[in-house]
């Protein structure tokens, strides 16, 4: 069994000393010893409504006592009466409550005696009290004249303190009492002087017995108070009373104490009881009682009073409180006094109470006994329960010591000191035991301890010898005490080793050896290791209303597995294992989890890990994080015109610093409700001078906010109202607006509600028109708009705007410069003429209109053009116009995107925000040929080991006549290299197949055809194919065509095809080694080349290259070129194609809408127009 006494060790002891045990450990029962009385009854009464009634008296010794009683000093038989019930091995008896018990009332002493000697019991007092009664009697009526003094007596009968005695009447109504009607402390009711309304027949005194549980009643008492009457007076009742109480009237005279007991007496009182002193007296008027210490001063807490004054009471009486103290009755007719010497007493208590114990033989005694009292208690010796005689007694006895010497065995005795006064006797045993024995070792041999490393362990070996026994520990097979630091040897025999290692496990062994014997036990000592903790994360600050995982790590000794323990608490109380009823807080063994953690989870979380040697706890503070509590307490002060100060106490941060309160304010008068705000304060200030505006109402509240966000805001300031005054600002953004060419609407932006300060506000709308020599013309609005009619067309006007409202006019206003109404412009551009820049671009000029003739503000010019024909053929087309804009006073633009070869017409009109002019007079022009776009199709018809046929088709659009088609030819194998380009020229433009020989056999090529005009050649078709390998026929595909297997073959092909090209579709948007833009640079067009560098300079790469004549534009940035105008000549246009052969489609594609071209895709060319 492993036992845990073990305590952290602090210091390091290094000594082996001897030490004598016996006196401080009790004698075991197995050695001859004197009775001790262990339990005893004190003074009891036997309440009639018990069953019985038990005296105690319990004692031990060896051999067991035997006991005897005496009772009131006279020896108690047990056995006398058969309702006294003993018990076995024992001196307690038990009284049945039968019959008539009285005789059973007295004073008990047990005695418990072996052959060593006699204990004593203290005095046990039954009472057995008889049931209180009044005595049966009949009460003569008192007559007693009006301010007569009166007392009815009470006499309560004997029984058990606390007695209460109550006046009543016969309904169990309290007499009432006062300075003149008062109760005395032995229950009589006094009357200082009677009055009429005294008279009753059914005054009863109660007295009650809480103990007994019994209260009786006296019979009732009549008091007739009559008034005093002259003979010869015949006068009013009042008149008779008034001088009836003038006879009457009379100094005051003590009843209590009464004047027999002459001007003072004494009063002794029980140190630490209560004392009361009393004093009533009768006379008329009604007496007043005082109370004075005549020896000095009444203690520093007045004494209290009871009784309306009559009684004084000093609780927890000192010796301090001796002395003379006086009572004073006084009324204007004189008084009357009373002194009290009062005498403090105590019963007896012990000084030094005599000391019993174990001796040797040989050895000498001396027991002492001293006690102090009020009066001086008398001391009494008594041996085994009798007196000493000092005749016969051989050692020296005195009145407070007794002594011995050379003690022997048959000295063993029980010896009594009682010491007694008037008011108690108390008594004290000492058990001399004289042994001579060998050592007994109390604690069981071979236990087993262990602690932990670094605690103390604490291995026991109580031992019990007469004489003092020698004690020693030694380790394993050792015969040497153990004699380091860290060993200490206690009085009790217990070895205490300190801040244990490792190596102090083993075996020890306890020595215990004096003059009559030896004795020695063994014990086994196990050193385990210390259990250690830590809790993760350490201090963690967590947001409110999130959660946090509290961790908590453990080592211990793998032999305290089964008694390793984990547990949490919070803030030193521990968390039930169960989550909590909300389920926010899990506990797992080693983990505690909250979820949705509030302010009330904020503290230090203690892990305390438990085993039966050690415990250790690991701390982490929780701190939450919230944002602050509202302010509160919101004060207003240094009231001014346009400003108050705003004061506040800030709300608990809760963990985050508040950084700023931003104040906001609501006011009733514009717009109830809505909350504005109005500034912020930074950091912790809880008070700002607040800028207001005149003619508001506000109310004020302040919000806190500090790094986990804004508080609630606190409850609104009180009211506080500015008075009104002249606007401070006028309106701002004045402006004018018209719809109509002979109209003028001047706008501007109202003011602010906070602005208007004051009522009655108005606009002072002037105006005159600018350059013309006129007065202003002045207008009253209460809207923020005034609309001018039959103005001039176009004219600049002068306009100021002013607030007005009922305490005056804002400042001066400044003077904004406006225009009327708006109309077309009624003149077209001039001097319209086209220079042909390339077969699909022309630069367009014109003379711009007059400024008179805009009739407004010039937004810029349009160019609009359609084709009438083609060259090519003649064909007339059905006009299609398009548009391009080209914003601001200029006289030239760019048109792109024509198709080469055709005849045009163009016009130019100049526009302005009410719409467009007219339209100059058409001009023709015609476009030169250009490059042709790409053939149809290109397909290979036949294929041979070292040949193949190629045929392709017309061209999409000609854009002029064909003079015949480039082909070219290149191998290209599985690594995307590109092999040399061949070129062939077929100069017959109705040539669409040809024949190329001299090609390598199995070998993969690709081909290219592109169509030609005088211009230059156009984009090529392209198309790859593997020739036959050696001794394969080109006419077997004739023969196999046909076969079902082989469509089967074709069809697996198709689909593994169409899967590579979308493969390779995605591949070559990423990028890749052969891309479109290496293809490019291998087969320029010509007229596209000649566009890009003359003009729009680099392009970024695409999957194609831009339309004929069209812009590509990466970010916007393009360079502009050394012979054409920059991109500010291009206009804004309208979507749309330019004819029916899709020559522009790539440029201009979707609806047919005014505005810029925009790209619809990635091969798409976009147009940045900016004029």
């Amino acid at each position: 069994m492993e036992m845990l006494l073990s305590t952290k060790g602090i210091t390091i002891c290094l000594f082996f000393f001897v030490l004598s045990l016996a006196a401080a450990i009790e004698i075991p029962l197995s050695v001859a010893q004197l009775p001790t009385i262990t339990e005893q009854s004190h003074a009891q009464v036997a309440y009639p409504f018990d069953e019985d009634f038990t005296i105690k008296c319990e004692a031990r010794g060896n051999p067991q006592p035997t006991f005897n009683w005496t009772k009131d000093g006279k020896p108690f038989d047990l056995l006398s009466d058969p309702r006294i019930v003993p018990s076995n091995n024992s001196g307690t008896f038990v009284i049945q409550n039968r019959g008539i018990i009285t005789n059973f009332q007295g004073k008990y002493r047990c005695f418990a005696s072996n052959v060593l000697g006699t204990a004593m019991s203290e005095e046990i007092e039954l009472i057995v009290p008889s049931v209180p009664k009044f005595p049966k009697e009949k009460i003569e009526p008192l007559d007693v004249e009006h301010g007569d003094s009166v007392i009815l007596h009470c006499n309560p009968p004997k029984g058990i303190p606390p007695l209460h005695i109550y006046w009543m009447n016969i309904d169990l109504q309290h007499i009432p009492q006062d300075e003149r009607v008062s109760m005395s402390l032995k229950g009589d009711l006094y009357f200082a002087n009677v009055e009429e309304n005294d008279s009753r027949s059914d005054y009863c005194c109660f007295a009650a017995f809480p103990r007994l549980r019994t209260i009786v009643q006296k019979m009732p008492m009549t008091l007739k108070v009559s008034r005093f009457k002259h003979a010869n007076d015949s006068g009013s009742p009042n008149a008779a009373v008034t001088k009836a109480n003038f006879i009457k009237e009379r100094k005051p005279k003590l009843l209590i104490p009464p004047e027999s007991a002459g001007s003072s007496s004494s009063v002794t009182v029980i140190k630490g009881g209560v004392l009361l002193l009393e004093c009533i007296a009768e006379g008329l008027p009604t007496p007043h009682l005082s109370w004075v210490k005549v020896t000095g001063n009444l203690p520093k807490d007045e004494p209290e009073t009871e009784n309306f004054g009559k009684i004084l009471k000093i609780d927890q009486v000192t010796a301090a409180d001796e002395g003379t103290y006086q009572c004073t009755a006084s009324n204007p007719m004189g008084r009357a006094k009373h002194e009290f010497h009062v005498h403090v007493e105590e019963p007896p208590r012990w000084i030094k109470e005599p000391e019993g114990g174990v001796y040797s033989v040989g050895t000498n005694l001396v027991l002492l006994c001293e006690a102090i009292g009020n009066p001086e208690p008398t001391i009494q010796w008594k041996l085994n329960g009798m007196p000493i005689d000092s005749k016969t007694f051989r050692g020296r006895i005195s009145a407070r010591e007794i002594s011995l010497t050379n003690l022997q065995l048959q000295d063993s005795a029980v010896y009594q000191c009682e010491a007694s006064n008037k008011h108690g006797t108390i008594l004290a045993s000492a058990n001399v035991n004289v042994l001579n024995i060998a050592p007994l070792i109390l604690t069981s041999d071979g236990e087993n301890y262990a602690t932990v490393v670094g605690y103390s362990a604490f291995l026991h070996c109580e031992i019990f010898a007469s004489p003092a026994a020698d004690i020693r520990w030694t380790k394993d097979d050792s015969i040497e005490p153990l004699s380091t630091l860290r060993y200490e040897l206690n009085k009790n025999g217990t070895l205490e080793i300190k801040e244990t290692k490792k190596e102090d496990s083993g075996s020890y062994a306890c020595w215990a050896a004096n003059s009559v014997g030896k004795r020695a036990i063994t014990a086994n000592l196990d050193i385990r290791d210390a259990t250690k903790l830590v809790v993760t994360p350490k201090n963690p600050r967590v947001l409110k209303s999130h959660s946090i995982l509290l961790k908590c790590q453990s080592e211990y000794d793998s032999h305290l597995k089964h008694s390793f323990k984990l547990s949490w608490r919070k803030d030193g109380d521990e968390l039930p294992v169960n989550s909590t009823e909300d389920g926010r807080i899990i506990l797992d063994r080693d983990t505690l989890f909250i979820s949705s953690v509030t302010l009330a989870d904020q503290g230090v979380y203690t892990c305390v890990a438990s085993t039966s040697l050690d415990s250790v706890t690991a701390e982490s503070q929780l701190i939450v994080l919230d944002v602050p509590d509202p302010p509160e307490d919101l004060q207003l002060s240094e009231n001014q015109n346009r400003s108050v100060r705003l004061s506040w106490k800030a709300g608990a941060n809760h963990n985050s610093p508040i950084n700023e309160s931003i104040i906001e304010f609501e006011e009733n008068r514009w717009e109830p409700g809505r909350w504005q705000e109005l500034t912020r304060t930074p950091g912790n200030d809880t008070t700002t001078l607040l800028s207001l505006a005149p003619y508001m109402n506000y109310q004020f509240r302040v919000i806190s906010v500090n790094a986990v966000g804004r508080s609630q805001p606190s409850k609104p300031s009180l009211r506080y109202a500015t008075p009104p005054a002249a606007p401070d600002k006028n309106p701002e953004n004045i402006r004018v607006e018209a719809s109509e060419p002979n109209e003028m609407v001047m706008k501007w932006e109202p003011l602010k509600p906070v602005e208007r300060n004051g009522p009655g506000l108005e606009y002072k709308v002037s105006w005159r028109q600018r350059g013309v020599e006129a007065d202003w013309n002045e207008e009253m609005v209460k809207k923020h708009s005034l609309t001018l009619r039959n103005t001039p067309t176009f004219v600049p006007y002068e306009i100021k705007v002013q607030a007005v409202n009922n305490l005056g006019s804002g400042p001066e206003p400044n003077i904004t410069i406006g225009y009327s109404g708006e109309d077309v412009p009624d003149a077209a551009p001039s001097g319209v003429s086209v220079d042909i820049v390339n077969s699909t671009l022309v630069k367009v000029f014109w003379f711009g209109i007059p400024r008179d003739r805009v009739r407004g503000h010039l937004r810029g010019y349009k160019v609009s053009w359609w084709k009438t024909k083609s060259m090519l053929d003649g064909k007339r087309h059905h006009p299609e116009k398009h548009f391009l804009t080209f914003v601001g006073d200029r006289n030239y633009g760019m048109i792109p995107g024509l198709e080469p070869f055709s005849e045009f017409r163009l016009t130019v009109l100049a526009y302005n925000a009410k719409g467009d002019g007219p339209e100059s007079s058409p001009v023709v022009f015609e476009t030169p040929e250009g490059v042709p776009e790409q053939p149809r199709f290109l397909r290979i018809l036949n294929f041979d080991k070292d040949s193949v046929t190629l045929s392709w088709g017309l061209p999409k659009k000609a854009n002029g006549h064909l003079t015949g088609y480039i082909l070219q030819y290149q191998i290209i194998n599985e690594t995307h290299e590109i092999g040399p380009l061949n070129d062939v020229s077929v100069t017959n433009r109705s040539t669409l197949s040809w024949r190329l020989s001299g090609l390598s056999s199995s070998t993969k090529y690709k081909f290219y055809v592109k169509a030609c005009t005088v211009k230059g050649c156009g984009k090529p078709v392209t198309e790859e194919g593997l020739t036959m390998a050696q001794g394969t026929y080109a006419g077997i595909y004739d023969g196999i065509s046909t076969q079902g297997w082989f469509i089967g073959l074709m069809c697996a092909i198709a689909l593994l095809t169409l899967l590579l090209l979308t493969i390779c579709f995605v591949r070559r948007n990423k990028g890749g080694k052969y891309s479109v833009k290496e293809k490019e640079d291998l087969h320029p067009d010509p007229e596209a080349q000649s566009i890009k560098d003359e003009i729009f300079g680099e392009y970024s790469d695409s999957d194609e290259k831009p339309l004929k004549g069209s812009l590509q534009s990466i970010n916007g940035d393009i360079k502009a070129t050394e012979s054409a105008d920059s991109l500010v000549d291009y206009g804004e246009g309208e979507h749309g194609m330019f004819n029916e052969d899709g020559s522009f489609i790539g440029a201009y594609s979707g609806s047919k809408e005014k505005g810029s071209v925009e790209s619809t895709g990635s091969s798409t060319a976009t147009f940045p127009l900016h004029a």
